[in-house]
């Protein structure tokens, strides 16, 4: 399997076993919807008719007003009453296992590959942090929307990329399906590929 890079004309050979997997749509979805559950708060909080003040005392007589019978006013069907499947804080959380997180990468990178969406350079030189170089830079190759993976910290990059909408910056450790399904393209630094073939073998 052979990477393009943005520099030119050149490509770069990498591993089969980390960059060459077929696509695997369900398991892909999985790992996908389990990642995104995860970051969910699961805090909302409603209250029940035996939660809600007040209540204690039947309302009216049972008979003799012609309206329905009620024995409480904090019931359900009453303004101000209790939630009848009242929602309560829970967790979200699926279990992921290492295995499939790990297949699931494989698999979202080889399908960038295949269709020419991920892409190599040697890397991204600024001479300051500032938003427009990093700009002119990928305007030049053609890349409106781009996650950028680098091997290690680059302080110039993120702060030159934090205020460019459709770009984001993370080190190889920080890689996620999420952030490789939010973008047109992912461009890697030859030394990101390295570690991501290590981790992925």
């Amino acid at each position: 399997m052979q990477l393009k890079s943005v520099n030119g004309g050149a490509t770069l050979q990498v591993s089969e076993a980390a960059f060459g997997h077929k696509f695997n749509e369900a398991l892909v979805h999985q790992v996908l919807t389990a990642y995104r559950n995860a970051a969910r708060g699961g805090t909302k909080a409603q209250k029940s008719r035996a939660e809600v003040s007040g209540g204690g005392r039947k309302p009216y007589a049972q008979k003799g007003t012609g309206q329905a019978r009620a024995g409480s006013n904090r019931s359900p069907i009453w303004v101000g009453g209790g939630k009848t499947f009242a929602a309560k804080p829970r967790s979200f959380e699926q279990k992921v296992n290492r295995k499939m997180y790990r297949g699931a990468l494989r698999s979202m990178l080889s399908e960038l590959a295949r269709t020419e969406r991920l892409l190599v350079t040697d890397g991204i030189q600024l001479s300051e942090p500032r938003t427009k170089l990093l700009a002119n830079q990928l305007k030049q190759w053609s890349l409106p929307s781009v996650l950028i993976v680098v091997e290690a910290q680059d302080q110039k990059l993120a702060l030159a990329a934090r205020n460019l909408p459709h770009v984001e910056v993370l080190e190889v450790t920080a890689l996620n399906p999420v952030s490789l399904a939010a973008y047109d393209k992912v461009l890697m630094t030859v030394g990101a590929v390295k570690l991501i073939e290590e981790r992925l073998q």
